[in-house]
């Protein structure tokens, strides 16, 4: 009877030794970790440097529409300035444009609402990389207008600023005279109004010049040609 009983006793089992592993079942060895860390750096690495140059494309792209749009908007000014210059004989004398170093002079028409046309005085001036213009108070005087070329010269008016990265401005004109395209130094020789010419208390004999274009060349940083424009004078 007591054998029968320890017979049927349950068998007890012994936990499996520490260290080993039932068939199936495996962990990464060291180098494949090494091995997997790396090739995540890798893939990291990679997609930095794509961001990194969509960063930078990106920012080019909005600096070449930002000047892009500067610039548009400063031609369309100049042309609106030339299609509105008025004529020596209308100052009484007093030229109506003068190039100086830089500067771009000249007297035009401003249509006021509600109100008769009146002169102004428009600079454009290149200093230091940018390209600014300022215009003076309108006028219907010609006794103001003289102080205002020296203040426009001398550069006291507020300007604002249009245009950077501008790191040359020339121009030519082109005169009514029937010789073509010239620099400003040799196309002011000898210019007198309507007024001069028929005042005979002036003494003068020299053949008017009406300015007829302007011929603007424009260079730009980012560019390796110079952008030329021309603009017709007193079209409006």
């Amino acid at each position: 009877m007591l054998c029968n009983r320890r017979r049927a006793s349950p068998s007890l089992k012994l936990p499996a030794p520490v260290g080993r592993h039932s068939p199936g079942q495996r962990g990464l060895t060291l180098i494949e970790l090494l091995v997997a860390i790396g090739v995540l750096a890798f893939i990291a690495v990679m997609a930095w440097r794509g961001l990194d140059s969509l960063t930078r494309t990106r920012e080019s792209l909005n600096h070449e529409l930002e000047q892009a749009r500067s610039l548009q908007l400063t031609l369309a000014q100049w042309q609106i300035d030339c299609a509105n210059a008025v004529d020596a004989d209308l100052l009484d004398g007093h030229a109506p444009l003068l190039i100086e170093n830089s500067q771009f002079v000249l007297t035009r028409r401003v249509q006021m609402e509600a109100q008769p046309s009146a002169l102004q005085i428009v600079t454009w001036r290149l200093n230091q990389g940018v390209l600014s213009r300022s215009a003076l108070p309108p006028t219907r005087d010609l006794t103001p207008l003289e102080a205002g070329w020296q203040q426009a010269l001398n550069g006291t008016q507020p300007a604002v600023n249009l245009l950077t990265g501008v790191t040359g401005l020339s121009f030519r004109v082109w005169a009514s005279d029937g010789r073509g395209w010239r620099a400003w130094e040799t196309g002011t020789q000898g210019l007198v109004s309507h007024g001069a010419l028929a005042n005979s208390q002036t003494g003068t004999t020299s053949t008017q010049l009406v300015w007829r274009g302007v011929e603007m060349s424009l260079q730009l940083s980012d560019r390796p040609a110079p952008l030329t424009k021309i603009f017709l004078m007193g079209t409006t």
